[in-house]
């Protein structure tokens, strides 16, 4: 008698093997090509560890790293902030709240080209404009053009548009406060300030634990926002890891060598990660 296969199977298979064939194998293919020294085309040959000796030795992707964690530290710090703040506004007992729950989750369904072209129209036309008419000089001149405020302006749009699921988030874990609690500490004289540090922040800590590395994993990952904002200029002045792996990878013909530095990249988000969560629940623990 043959044994029946479990329908489970049936219906995870399809996704399994998509998942394998897009994700997992291309994966294992790079890896292999990082011990190889193939430009994306023509013939290769072993060559060990040699690419990845080569990339700590690289002055660019280490400017590329230097960047890419100044900017994913900044915008971490900013969005967990900043949707939180909007998340205990949009808690309180206010009208049209559901209405302005769904505009503050906006940005989130926008492409973030859409929104990168529309803020450098922004950056580079309607702010200098504005700020000539007020006799404001500092922003008289497109910030993104300045290699040493560029970054600014995409922290800035990064942060605007990845607000709305961290606030989304937080407005989950807000939910699950019992209002009892607040009335019994509205008996013992307890003030807002008190009660969000004893209440309100110590039973959301879960929540905060999964967008601190929520964020910074897509913020590490950032590509899209700098392609639509500067290109990763002026000149490499904003060139994160991404956005290099992409360039050398694909239009430099060192596919092998940032092959080896998208590995050592990844291998530095898990690590990163891995210590965001075990520090973070411990905290938990402790509050």
């Amino acid at each position: 008698m043959k044994k029946k296969i479990n329908p489970y199977v049936l219906m995870v298979l399809p996704a399994f093997i998509l998942f394998f064939a897009f994700h997992t194998f291309p994966m294992l293919q790079g890896i292999f090509y990082s011990f190889t020294n193939w430009r994306g085309y023509g013939s290769w040959e072993f060559v060990g560890f040699r690419n990845y000796m080569n990339v700590f030795q690289d002055g660019r992707a280490l400017n590329a790293y230097l960047f890419t964690f100044q900017f994913a530290i900044v915008s971490t710090v900013l969005v967990n902030i900043i949707s939180l703040i909007i998340a205990l506004g949009l808690n309180a007992k206010i009208k049209f709240m559901k209405t302005l729950r769904a505009v503050y989750f906006m940005p989130n369904i926008l492409s973030i080209l859409i929104v990168g072209f529309i803020f450098n129209y922004i950056f580079a036309v309607f702010l200098p404009s504005i700020a000539e008419g007020l006799g404001i000089t500092a922003l008289a001149t497109n910030i993104l053009g300045n290699p040493d405020l560029a970054w600014v302006g995409i922290v800035i749009v990064a942060v605007w548009q990845a607000a709305a699921f961290n606030t989304i988030l937080y407005l989950a874990g807000l939910a699950t406060i019992s209002d009892d609690l607040y009335e019994a500490s509205n008996l013992d004289g307890a003030n807002k300030w008190q009660e969000f540090w004893k209440i309100t922040f110590p039973l959301i800590a879960p929540f905060f634990t999964i967008n601190m590395v929520l964020a910074m994993k897509n913020f590490l990952m950032v590509f899209d926002h700098i392609m639509a904002l500067t290109g990763g200029g002026p000149g490499r002045a904003t060139e994160s890891i991404s956005l290099l792996i992409y360039r050398g990878g694909f239009q430099g013909g060192e596919f092998a060598y940032q092959s080896a530095n998208a590995v050592i990249y990844f291998i530095v988000i898990v690590t990163i990660s891995i210590i965001q969560i075990r520090y973070l629940q411990k905290r938990e623990v402790e509050m």
